[in-house]
């Protein structure tokens, strides 16, 4: 497994990569950065605790010792500046992103192979990858909303004092302003939330700003996200490793389920070894359906708007 880290980030790599060491499953990681030295640092702190977790090979490497990775991790991506636009960060990581496109191209990778894209805004490099790259576009898909779900779960339970790991919820739509609460099939233990005490109109208002704003809040008290993403990067992955087709939020290009083709977004989709076996269409509410189509329009917008070629 091949990991692009940086170009101007944060450690969203390396904390993958650490979340991946711990579990155990996957044999071998890789981390590649434009900073050669960082990478080489980061591989050999990580290997400095193989003694103590799993028999793995990590290291730091290029895209010719990558090329017969399973997985090829995409990380990379540029901070904001003071006083620019949302549209000229989207541009400039749009440009660093397809270097690293260029990079893959070159590199003659496993017919089978599978691209996941981490990096910002994950929607529109995801759809950027999927029509650049000479792979079945279920093999290229991204993050998508899976930290925002997170995020989500683990606001909802402690809210409601519940254990996390019983709260089941999902975010769908854009990894970003247009984001939707999918609270019509929520559920804790396999149970309607619906009768909880607490749980009610105002709550879910509650819980969903706290959501949208838990990345600004993140990135204002410690600089960017790290720990959180790493895991659900890791989450990704292993239902990848062991073929475990769990049904999980990320974005892909769309093939028809609410009606949406063409765009890159979160929908209920099941991944497998292969990346994604299956979109699924969810019986939602008529809003949750017509806040996902709102998504697919606001993304569509963006696509117009940016370099992407």
């Amino acid at each position: 497994m091949c990991i692009r880290d940086r170009g101007g980030g944060g450690r969203v790599g390396s904390n993958a990569a650490f979340a991946l060491q711990c579990a155990g499953i996957i044999a071998e990681i890789q981390i590649l950065d434009a900073n050669t030295d960082l990478a080489e640092g980061e591989a050999l702190d990580l290997l400095h605790g193989t003694s103590s977790v799993a028999d793995q090979k990590i290291y730091s490497g290029d895209y010719n010792r990558a090329r017969d990775s399973d997985i090829f991790i995409i990380t990379a991506g540029l901070r904001r500046k003071p006083d620019e636009s949302r549209l000229d960060l989207i541009n400039r990581n749009v440009s660093l992103f397809s270097q690293i496109l260029v990079d893959i191209r070159q590199t003659d990778i496993k017919e089978e192979a599978i691209v996941f894209i981490v990096s910002n805004p994950v929607d529109v490099l995801t759809h950027l990858a999927a029509t650049s790259l000479s792979l079945p576009w279920k093999q290229v898909f991204g993050l998508g909303t899976m930290l925002d779900t997170a995020r989500f779960r683990s606001l909802i339970a402690e809210e409601l004092q519940l254990a996390p790991t019983q709260v089941k919820a999902l975010i769908l739509g854009e990894h970003g302003d247009s984001m939707v609460p999918i609270w019509s099939t929520a559920t804790v233990n396999g149970m309607p939330m619906v009768g909880l005490t607490g749980y009610d109109a105002n709550f879910q208002r509650k819980i969903f700003e706290k959501t949208q704003g838990s990345g600004a809040e993140v990135i204002r008290r410690k600089g960017g996200a790290g720990w959180a993403v790493g895991l659900t990067i890791a989450e990704v992955i292993h239902a990848i490793a062991l073929d475990r087709r769990q049904l999980l939020p990320v974005s892909s290009m769309q093939q028809g389920v609410y009606g949406l083709k063409n765009v890159c977004l979160s929908v209920p989709t099941i991944i497998g070894r292969i990346g994604v076996i299956d979109q699924v269409e969810l019986d939602l509410w008529p809003k949750e359906k017509q806040g996902i189509q709102n998504s697919s329009n606001a993304l569509k917008k963006v696509l117009a708007d940016v370099a992407v070629k």
